[in-house]
């Protein structure tokens, strides 16, 4: 799929997502960011970016990807990612 339309930003999103499923996190990240560079509407996407970082220890950019992701989900309306960004930013003791 992907090979077919390389601008689908979800479809990089979803091969993202399974890299980090198997904690494969570094290669997960090139995907999210080629998700966001195709759609950077979508705040999940950068969710789970952030989460990836944090896997790898990369806290501060970690908490970068999640402000940017509740930007993007405020810009959006996107409420409940907004609740979700938020929360994983309190998780780290960070104000949202």
């Amino acid at each position: 799929m992907h090979a077919r339309d390389p601008s689908d930003g979800f479809c990089s999103y979803a091969i993202a997502m399974e890299h980090a499923k198997a904690m494969r996190h570094e290669e997960a990240l090139r995907w999210f960011a080629t998700s966001a560079a195709a759609d950077a509407s979508s705040a999940y996407t950068y969710f789970h970016w952030a989460r990836s970082l944090e896997a790898l220890g990369r806290d501060q950019e970690a908490v970068h990807a999640a402000r940017e992701g509740l930007r993007t989900a405020m810009a959006t309306s996107d409420t409940q990612a907004i609740g979700e960004l938020k929360a994983l930013l309190a998780s780290w003791g960070e104000v949202a």
